[in-house]
């Protein structure tokens, strides 16, 4: 619940359910216990009804739907620099700071996805930076979809003969770069999502 809040709103555990404390305006608002496990073990549906309440009270913010080109470009870069500089591995740790699971009853569109996939190729493939690094595209991709809210995985697999790495990023049965590029099939080694941070 404290991930989808506000960074002014704070929750405290009661016997009775939760109590949300939103200091910017200083109220406070209860929700039961019913409401608590509803949030924790139910459907997609339920928890994002209880999503919507919260933004209608002010505690929580709506996802965005969709970021500009500008936008993308922007984080494809950023993402290759920390690459770069930190290594693969440590960019790999710090993705649950950056692309927390937030929880949404909808999933994206293909259409949004394909969007998507086509602006962070065209910037990868454009810029001489970042030269159409496939590891800088999928975590650019898996960052910005978990950002909007939806279920997104971040695939590292590898290829044996000859060896070679590859990742990508999975959402609404599309991959960002493609799985298989010129036809050869890599085995993922590592899959990075909802559940497994």
């Amino acid at each position: 619940m404290t991930r989808i809040l506000s960074p002014h709103c704070r929750v405290t555990r009661l016997s009775g359910g939760a109590l949300i404390a939103d200091w910017r305006r200083t109220r406070f608002l209860g929700m039961p216990t019913a409401d608590v496990h509803k949030f924790a073990d139910g459907t997609s549906e339920e928890r994002a009804e209880l999503v919507t309440g919260l933004v209608r009270a002010g505690c929580a913010t709506a996802r965005r739907k969709a970021y500009a080109d500008a936008e993308i470009g922007l984080w494809l870069r950023t993402v290759h620099l920390l690459i770069r500089t930190l290594g693969f591995g440590r960019v790999l740790r710090l993705l649950p700071l950056a692309a927390p699971g937030y929880a949404r009853a909808d999933t994206p569109s293909p259409q949004n996805v394909a969007r998507l996939k086509r602006a962070v190729q065209a910037h990868g493939r454009r810029s001489w930076f970042v030269n159409d690094d496939c590891k800088a595209e999928a975590v650019t991709a898996f960052v910005l979809l978990r950002r909007c809210g939806f279920t997104a995985t971040l695939h590292v697999g590898v290829r044996e003969h000859p060896f070679a790495l590859h990742a990508w990023t999975s959402a609404a049965g599309l991959c960002i770069p493609a799985a298989d590029p010129r036809g050869h099939a890599f085995t993922p080694v590592l899959s990075i999502g909802c559940g497994s941070e």
